[in-house]
């Protein structure tokens, strides 16, 4: 049955790509990629030769309804990201969304996610935590961190490097500079490293040694 598949893409290594996921990216009629370029290369790595269609935050609002369309009339998809599972932090949502209200199946296969194996790192617990991916640029942001402040559960942020610093001190300032903090960062890449310690002393860090790669912030919850 013509359905849309959500599939996991490596984060780093390509080793974590699963053999599910190659055999469903040869099968279906269409893999949506958030950038073709990028996902060609992979393709091309798993001799994958399925034809792409480009879906990103810029065209979804207006791609959705021909998709969704598409499939129902017998067409089989694939959505894929840069890197990790397609809607988290990352176009997909309003697809699942469109797919759900229609009536059209979908099926997202496990595999990689850049928060999962930072929490677990983190010697933080994570029996009950929340995820907050990447924080509002300006609008929004102070009064989030307000709130964030109580939050008792353990919290999980996604950052780029060059407005880490600026997030960290902004961590020091809302949770304090003691709260305990841990920082991943190119996560199953060659240079992965996770920086432990109070907020204070990893912003102090990563003021002496400016970050590259992508990064994942996991914050202890409030004591």
């Amino acid at each position: 049955m013509s359905k849309l598949y959500l599939v996991p893409t490596p984060i780093g290594n390509l080793e974590d790509m699963t053999f599910r996921a190659i055999r469903v990216l040869k099968e279906v009629d269409y893999i949506l990629a958030e950038d073709t370029r990028n996902s060609g290369k992979l393709l091309k790595h798993f001799d994958i030769n399925t034809p792409m269609h480009s879906h990103h935050m810029h065209n979804e609002h207006k791609t959705v309804e021909t998709i969704v369309r598409r499939i129902q009339n017998g067409e089989t998809f694939a959505l894929i990201s840069d890197a990790g599972t397609p809607a988290i932090s990352d176009p997909g949502f309003l697809l699942v969304r469109a797919c759900v209200e229609a009536g059209v199946e979908v099926d997202c296969l496990p595999g990689a996610t850049a928060f999962v194996p930072a929490l677990v790192n983190s010697g933080f617990p994570n029996d009950k935590f929340i995820f907050e991916g990447f924080l509002p640029v300006k609008k929004g942001r102070q009064t989030r961190l307000t709130l964030l402040a109580e939050e008792q559960r353990t919290i999980i942020f996604y950052e780029s490097p060059h407005k880490l610093l600026k997030t960290l001190s902004q961590f020091a300032e809302f949770f304090g500079p003691n709260r305990p903090i841990s920082v991943s960062r190119e996560i199953t890449k060659l240079h992965e490293e996770t920086i432990r310690g109070t907020v204070a002393e990893v912003l102090a860090h990563y003021t002496q040694k400016p970050p590259k790669g992508e990064i994942v912030v996991v914050v202890s919850g409030k004591k």
